[in-house]
């Protein structure tokens, strides 16, 4: 349905390579991950430790230890505890809005810092709460900072990066949502050994080590040339980071595409109206549906819930933890392969696998659950094992998959003037989407029971489809030409006509 399209400027072939400079700029902007995924690990571990039930959520944890005529499914099902979950994500979603206006105005460095300072507030606020109200409030600075550190860090990743590159940088961010995720999962098992109970205090409050390094790293971070060109009628300044960044001379071919879209961004007002246009009718469809899909995969009910939900197989507290950090590893080491051939095989390709990976994984651990686990008692630790195995397939599907890419294909195929703006919309609807599904899964699961697993299942084959379908691909394009990959799509050509005069299309 698409091929892979090598597209070249009227002035040239552009130039560079992946520098030092490039690498290390990446890999302090890409902590914004670290916080996102620490984050996502230690609240599903934490809602777990019975220290922490006890003193916050006392009416689930009666119910855990206690209460044997509730279904195994239900008794972690408590809307003030998936609030303390998904709080963070609506004000995440607000702030992402804001985070738009910060970053087109005044650049992506300022986003970046700014998320940093806030999500080290809020690990603070987190660390020392003593009730529920200190600990709603953290959960939303830790949102405000993890708003605008989404809506600016893939930005500045694919702007950074050389288009033959582009995938591996991006992806970086990604990595290190794993990376966050798996130190939140090893921490977790670790504090949840402290005899005294206050274990959950050093999970929490940790959140401030990789908050710490984005907010002094951005103080150091260069601007992109992109932000430069945007904010500036001097080029010069954008010209000589160009020639940094790239490592070469000769960066006019990609200065000059640069300036045009600049141009073009200049008379846009209201980037919001702008992208409503019948022209940019495909990049807003992406915006919304690839998010909204990466959400109805599930990952967020293993993201967040996997400690709980191998509590529900019969687990024990310590063994729960310790199985969330094998996912954590599996889904970092499967993200880190993404990296490697993101760039070689292409988005489609990888989108495809892991979707087919997931579905039959989803379908296997549905069929085992409802064939073993009643509302009572537990499975056989046989088949808590399996049904471990099967979740680790499952996240190495999505860690080359749809969770690097779901990130990555939005933030590389908006022009310059709707950046800003379609990378909000991005970050809004994986917000909201992440919100609802964090509200309601304790309570789905309570209701579906095995059946949740079908759903999410039913959702991946859906996704899978719509990107064979509708999805070109972008590998190798520069960014500032991403528009052509439309043009040339068998449906969407139909929609968007050929707005580009200034760009051509080869055969790779």
């Amino acid at each position: 349905m698409a091929v892979g399209l090598a597209i070249s400027s009227a002035g040239g072939q552009y130039n560079g390579k992946m520098t030092p400079f490039v690498l290390l700029s990446c890999m302090v902007a890409a902590t914004g991950g670290v916080i996102f995924g620490y984050d996502i690990g230690i609240s599903g571990g934490v809602t777990s430790m019975e220290p922490f039930l006890k003193k916050f959520f006392p009416e689930v944890y009666s119910r855990m230890k206690s209460d044997k005529k509730i279904s195994n499914y239900c008794k972690f099902d408590s809307e003030l505890l998936t609030s303390f979950t998904s709080s963070l994500y609506i004000a995440g979603l607000l702030a992402s809005l804001f985070a738009s206006l910060v970053t087109r105005a005044y650049g992506r460095k300022p986003s970046i810092l700014a998320g940093g300072a806030a999500f080290l507030a809020g690990s603070a606020l987190n660390g020392a709460a003593f009730n529920i109200y200190m600990l709603i409030l953290g959960r939303i600075l830790l949102g405000v900072g993890v708003g605008f550190a989404n809506q600016a860090v893939p930005l500045y990743l694919s702007e950074m990066a050389p288009a033959k590159h582009r995938g591996a940088i991006n992806n970086g961010f990604q990595f290190s949502v794993g990376i966050g995720a798996l130190s939140a999962n090893l921490i977790n098992y670790g504090t949840e050994k402290i005899k005294a109970g206050w274990g959950w205090r050093i999970s929490l409050a940790m959140a401030a080590v990789p908050a710490s390094m984005l907010t002094l790293g951005a103080f150091f971070l260069p601007e992109t040339p992109n932000s430069l060109i945007q904010r500036s009628t001097d080029h010069q300044r954008a010209k000589q980071m160009l020639q940094h960044i790239r490592g070469v001379d000769d960066v006019e071919a990609e200065l000059d595409d640069l300036i045009k879209a600049n141009n073009v961004s200049k008379t846009i007002k209201h980037p919001f109206k702008k992208i409503l246009e019948r022209k940019y009718r495909p990049q807003l469809v992406m915006a919304i549906a690839i998010p909204f899909f990466q959400q109805v995969t599930g990952i967020n009910v293993i993201a967040f819930y996997a400690p709980i939900l191998f509590r529900t197989i019969g687990l024990g507290e310590s063994a729960s933890l310790l199985s969330a950090v094998m996912t954590g590893v599996v889904g970092t080491i499967s993200t880190f392969i993404s990296m490697l051939i993101v760039d070689k095989f292409g988005r489609r390709a990888l989108f495809m696998v892991g979707g087919i990976q997931m579905l039959v994984s989803q379908i296997m651990i549905g069929g085992v659950m409802a064939a073993q686990l009643g509302d009572h008692g537990g499975v056989s630790k046989g088949y808590a094992y399996l049904v471990l195995v099967l979740i680790c397939i499952y996240v190495a599907g999505f860690g080359w998959s749809w969770g690097p890419l779901g990130w990555l294909v939005p933030s590389e195929i908006f022009p310059l003037e709707i950046r800003s703006a379609g990378q909000s919309i991005n970050v809004v609807v994986n917000f909201l989407f992440t919100f609802i599904v964090a509200q309601t899964f304790l309570a789905m699961l309570c209701h579906f029971k095995s059946g949740i697993f079908f759903f999410f299942g039913g959702w991946v084959s859906v996704m899978t489809v719509f990107v064979y379908l509708f999805l070109p691909e972008t590998k190798n394009v520069p960014i500032e030409k991403m528009e052509m990959v439309w043009v040339e799509h068998w449906f969407w050509r139909r929609i968007v006509g050929d707005f580009s005069k200034d760009a051509k299309i080869e055969a790779p």
